[in-house]
């Protein structure tokens, strides 16, 4: 099996599974429960947070709590600051190219009477951040943009958005770090709220983080106890939260040494790419190492997939959120791709674990299936 596929999901460490047993053994009591190993639950519980912001450089200026994914957090930022601050103003801000839980609570907002804008991107895949500061007004209570795109790998200039925000008091400004975090240098500290998943970093599926600073209120999704400051409601899953904190400091431990594994693999990717001449690549020059997309100008994508997966070599097309049926990228239509590139692009994923042997095993057997498989009548 040749799997390329990372940006949807990671294989778990080793030692995260070891410790999600040890755990869900030894310290299976609720976190919530005030008998003694209810308490002792909930101080690792508390260790682990700590942690997980000390290693993010968050300790003294942001709090935490533990969600389920990147969604429910992506979510819970949303919504609950909309909610909280509609008093001081509407007008809410993101790009058009987020992920599919950021653009559909941004949607819901519309509904409700939020003044929503959606900001474009240019051909490299993010906004201007002068498009931004245009957009900005003193209405503006909230900027959503995320830190890298999880089909492109287009890096976004984090800082930068910060600094315009913060000119203005009524806004905070959120970043989507799911595709970031541990793969791209950001600096977190200017960024006032903050998502990212387990599983994306060597972690479990099901847990997600949500980083916030110390002064913002949220209001809740859901209605129940009084769990995580009473931001989240429902019982806390112990196990899978350290697991994120191990999956997170083993990461960042190793950050620097995958960058440079998969940089390698990928320039050796795009070499043999180069020699196709039906592809042509759709991530930009400067983007996450960990991602390259590009499509293909005779082939349906989804057909080439297929034939690749028969062969049990595993990419992607769209977002994993977004995959089902015919797909067609609005991340490629937002950058000025036609709907051609958009319909049948190819997104590659790399891991450290990855081999030199397998990007050539996927090239000659891409090369195969264009060359034997039937292309297709464009549109015009």
């Amino acid at each position: 099996m040749i799997y390329f596929d990372n940006a949807a999901t990671t294989k778990p460490y080793a030692e995260v599974l070891e410790l999600f047993s040890k755990t869900s053994l030894e310290n299976f009591a609720n976190t919530s429960s005030t008998h003694a190993i209810g308490r002792a639950s909930l101080r690792k519980l508390d260790e682990a947070r700590t942690h997980i912001k000390t290693l993010l450089n968050l300790q003294k200026t942001h709090e935490m709590i533990f969600t389920s994914c990147a969604s429910e957090s992506n979510n819970l930022i949303i919504k609950g600051v909309a909610h909280k601050y509609s008093n001081r103003g509407k007008r809410v801000i993101t790009s058009e190219v987020e992920h599919p839980s950021v653009l559909n609570a941004f949607k819901e907002l519309e509904t409700e009477g939020f003044d929503v804008v959606f900001l474009p991107v240019n051909k490299d895949g993010f906004v201007e951040p002068a498009l931004l500061e245009s957009a900005m007004t003193k209405d503006t209570i909230l900027v959503s943009i995320m830190a890298v795109n999880n089909e492109m790998g287009s890096i976004f200039p984090v800082s930068k958005y910060a600094d315009i925000v913060h000119k203005y008091p009524k806004a905070f400004f959120h970043s989507d770090a799911t595709q970031s975090i541990a793969k791209v240098k950001v600096d977190y500290t200017k960024v006032d709220l903050i998502s990212f998943s387990s599983h994306k970093i060597g972690g479990l599926k099901g847990n997600g983080a949500l980083l916030y600073k110390k002064s913002i209120q949220l209001s809740p999704l859901l209605d129940g106890g009084e769990q995580e400051f009473g931001v989240r409601a429902g019982t806390v899953d112990l196990a899978g939260s350290l697991c994120m904190d191990l999956a997170l400091t083993k990461s960042l431990k190793e950050m620097n040494a995958n960058i440079t594994a998969v940089t390698t693999l990928k320039n050796h990717l795009v070499n043999g790419l180069s020699t196709i001449e039906e592809v042509s690549f759709n991530s930009p020059e400067q983007s996450s190492p960990f991602v390259l997309n590009f499509s293909l100008e005779k082939h349906k994508s989804s057909v080439v997939l297929e034939a690749l997966s028969r062969k049990e070599i595993y990419v992607s097309s769209v977002s994993a959120c977004s995959s089902k049926g015919e797909p067609i990228s609005y991340v490629l239509l937002g950058m000025g791709k036609t709907e051609v590139e958009a319909r049948n692009s190819i997104r590659v994923s790399i891991s450290p674990n990855n081999t030199i042997e397998e990007v050539d095993t996927f090239i000659a057997t891409l090369k195969d299936i264009l060359a034997t498989t039937a292309g297709r009548d464009f549109v015009k």
